[in-house]
């Protein structure tokens, strides 16, 4: 007589909760480590785009007609066609929406006219994952608590210490 012996299914239901348990846990570490990886890829944008914006606004300054004061935009659609020359002249190629916010949504910051603007910061209140090692156009950013806190302006001279942006000079 040969007797067959079969395994209880218990074990076999036990086995099978203990690998949808270690899926379900490197499922989520995925899910995780995505959004940090798109995060990351968001600041990379926030910092290109805010230089592409300083950079433009550089560019109209310095590019005044001849006899003109050098003045900033007014709008940042003055950046896409100069409005001070007839022919087209282009400071920067599109406007760009804010990568933190997806949105077209900066905040200017803007002569005490009130006339001009001078640079721009994304409105976003998150906590960066970067706090330091930035590119050196970028070095007074180490440690800024939030995104806001990432200013893309012209003509401010910036130390170690961060750059400081007196108020009597710009508005927002």
């Amino acid at each position: 007589m040969v007797r067959h012996t079969r395994q209880p299914l218990g074990f076999t239901y036990l086995g099978l909760l203990i690998i949808i348990a270690i899926i379900s846990l490197s499922a989520a570490a995925s899910v995780q480590l995505g959004a940090i990886v798109q995060r990351r890829q968001m600041e990379d944008q926030l910092l290109f785009v805010g230089l592409q914006y300083k950079r433009a606004i550089r560019s109209y300054f310095e590019s005044a007609p001849p006899g003109a004061a050098a003045t900033p935009p007014a709008r940042l659609e003055d950046l896409l066609r100069d409005p001070r020359f007839p022919q087209a002249k282009r400071h920067i190629r599109r406007l760009y929406e804010d990568p933190m916010t997806g949105k077209a949504d900066w905040v200017l910051i803007r002569s005490t006219d009130g006339q001009g603007i001078l640079g721009l910061h994304s409105r976003s209140k998150e906590i960066p994952i970067r706090m330091d090692n930035f590119p050196e156009e970028f070095f007074h950013f180490k440690g800024k608590k939030r995104y806001a806190d990432w200013v893309f302006i012209y003509g401010v001279v910036c130390t170690d210490q961060g750059c400081e942006i007196n108020p009597s000079q710009y508005s927002q």
